[in-house]
């Protein structure tokens, strides 16, 4: 009789009782474990660390691998251009050029839907999402980890910050730094006492403008139709932006995100609703006082 073999032993043989792992597995975050509530009221009061001015904050945190790239060629440029340079025999310590800057932000990014979409369509751009909620930005947070994680050389380029941008805009960007802003199905604030905590209004718009370069695009879109119409007003009136021409934006690769990469976008899809989308671009001068959009 044949003696029995161990469980050991027949994993030694090449039958093993589990499924090996070849590779280390990425973990996805679980919106599950990061409940939250729907909207936050970016009136109230809170404790933000918020740097005085654009200058003091440290980006390397946010796009480490991308900016110590950056850093590197920078300093290879360098090296080459003091060999080809007689008489040159001490760097000056100084990049040839200027450091990437965030360029897109999505404002109330939610759980980073189109974020992550724009960050492969657009690779070489920094961006950034901005949310109020600290359980969602701690979900889109980890969700960017496990992208970098699980990709290798994608995803360095976005990323995600707690803020009141209500508030706080000024203090991470400066005049003419962005080329898009997104805000995507932001709360509606239906009552009229509450129409001073929208996203789009006057007062803002003239904030977002001072930070759009000439010629950037601010997104909007909604499934409320008086939130679509209200925003669409707001935009026509300022003097600083102009609408978008469909043709424009069917050859767009941003434009055709809205719809469907947020969640609440895939969720208005799934009910059957309607969207309503408005972009412009800011102008490198006002327009004259009643002139057309």
């Amino acid at each position: 009789m044949s003696p029995k073999r161990s469980r050991e032993d027949g994993v030694k043989e090449g039958k093993p009782h589990q499924k090996q792992k070849t590779k280390e597995e990425v973990v996805h975050p679980r919106k599950r474990f990061f409940r939250a509530r729907a909207h936050s009221n970016p009136l109230n009061v809170a404790d933000f660390d918020v740097p005085a001015r654009p200058e003091e904050f440290d980006w390397s945190e946010h796009f480490p691998e991308f900016l110590q790239e950056w850093h590197d060629q920078q300093q290879q440029q360098q090296q080459q251009q003091q060999q080809e340079e007689e008489g040159v025999t001490q760097s000056s310590g100084q990049s040839s050029s200027a450091a990437p800057a965030v360029r897109f932000v999505d404002i109330g990014c939610g759980f980073g839907g189109l974020l992550v979409k724009l960050a492969t369509i657009y690779p070489d751009t920094l961006m950034l999402g901005m949310e109020i909620r600290d359980k969602v930005t701690a979900y889109v947070r980890e969700r960017i980890a496990s992208l970098r994680r699980e990709h290798p050389g994608s995803y360095r380029n976005a990323s995600v910050l707690r803020t009141n941008a209500m508030k706080y805009l000024p203090n991470y960007f400066k005049k003419g730094q962005l080329t898009k802003m997104f805000f995507l199905f932001p709360d509606p604030h239906f009552k009229t006492a509450n129409h001073r905590r929208r996203i789009i209004n006057t007062h803002l718009l003239t904030e977002y403008a001072h930070l759009l370069a000439p010629g950037g695009w601010l997104y909007t879109i909604s499934d409320v139709p008086e939130l679509g119409e209200w925003m669409a007003a707001k935009l026509d009136s300022h003097p600083l932006f102009e609408r978008v021409s469909e043709e424009e934006l069917a050859a767009d690769p941003a434009a055709g995100l809205l719809v469907l990469s947020s969640e609440e976008g895939q969720k208005v899809a799934r009910n059957g609703g309607e969207t309503y989308r408005n972009v412009y671009r800011r102008l490198a001068a006002p327009r004259p006082l009643g002139a057309a959009v």
